[in-house]
């Protein structure tokens, strides 16, 4: 439901009681004083509308009465009306309002995107670090929210995203990821269960707050599952006992300008004629200088610095460790 329903409701109200007015006045004169539709219809309108014409064709006392009653029944009205539409205007809902139906005619045309459920310190900092890897992004926030506070590239949607429709508006049929980075952990375990439900192919990774969550969050079909507050303080911790190592994997970044990049390569990416070959022969005919530091095998096992002989098969992936130039080059020679 969008954010100015509740002022369409009273406009739509006030429409209908309008018309009905009108319809009733028409009909009355045409009855009381037997007068042609169109005759009966100009006298309602200058009636109600209060502008001071003279009458179309003398009135009959019956006609008089039905008038001063068509007066006051419709003063009120047509009061009605003009508050309620002054008030949907002051109150900035139409911008509201046609925001949404552009959000969503946006959300429509996407694909593979991902939906970021809450727009808070921790959702927000995710839906940025998303837009530097190029990734569509949509997010589900309940509370009123400046659009400047919004970044350029991210689509807002206004709802409550423990909400099926909500979540189907957002696309989520077509997302290939879904973060709920909500405040509560009951809320972030509803989000879960509704998406699982809804996409079970979607990959969701889910905020939590109390360790006694992150079971019911994974049970509930989350695939990864963050505790902030500990990975803060354990990340703090590591900068006082080995800052260098700490600040030197600060410096990595998965794509962008960083001095160190770290780039995912999976199987189904390589051009043909590197499926099936080693990980020594992959380097040696990309000659990009980058290194392949881990390898994740089809059956899930992961290897830090593989067998230069490992051989990449299908549904496997390369983790490759290069600087931005070397990335570019890997990327381009494997056809990626």
């Amino acid at each position: 439901m969008f954010a100015g329903y509740k002022y369409f409701r009273g406009i739509y109200h006030a429409f209908f009681l309008s018309l009905i007015i009108i319809i009733s006045g028409t009909l009355g004169y045409m009855i009381i004083e037997e007068w042609s539709f169109l005759n009966s219809f100009y006298m309602t309108i200058i009636t109600i509308t209060t502008v001071g014409f003279m009458e179309v064709e003398p009135l009959s006392d019956a006609g008089r009465i039905f008038t001063a009653v068509l007066i006051l029944t419709s003063f009120g009205t047509i009061a009605y009306a003009v508050s309620v539409i002054t008030s949907y205007l002051a109150s900035g809902e139409l911008k509201k309002y046609r925001r949404e139906i552009l959000s969503v005619k946006s959300i429509q045309r996407m694909e593979n995107h991902t939906i970021v459920c809450g727009f808070g310190r921790v959702g927000k900092q995710a839906a940025q670090e998303l837009l530097f890897y190029n990734k569509k992004v949509v997010v589900i926030e309940k509370r009123d929210i400046l659009m400047s506070e919004i970044p350029d590239g991210i689509t807002l949607l206004h709802g409550d995203s423990t909400k099926d429709e909500i979540l189907i508006k957002a696309g989520i049929h077509k997302a290939d990821s879904l973060i709920t980075a909500l405040p509560e952990d009951t809320d972030n375990l509803f989000v879960v269960l509704s998406a699982h439900e809804l996409n079970p192919k979607l990959k969701i990774i889910a905020r939590s707050s109390d360790l006694s969550s992150v079971k019911k969050l994974k049970v509930a079909g989350a695939n990864n599952v963050i505790m902030p507050d500990t990975v803060g303080g354990s990340h703090m911790a590591s900068l006082v006992v080995t800052p260098d190592l700490m600040e030197f994997i600060d410096l990595i970044r998965v794509s962008g300008n960083s001095a160190i990049n770290l780039e995912e390569i999976s199987f189904e990416q390589l051009n043909q004629q590197f499926k099936g070959c080693t990980i020594n022969e992959l380097q040696a005919k990309s000659n990009s200088g980058c290194n392949v530091i881990g390898y994740k095998s089809p059956d899930g096992y992961y290897s830090i610095n593989p067998d230069p002989e490992t051989k990449i098969l299908s549904g496997a992936k390369l983790f490759v460790l290069g600087n931005p130039q070397q990335i570019e080059k890997i990327n381009k020679t494997l056809g990626i």
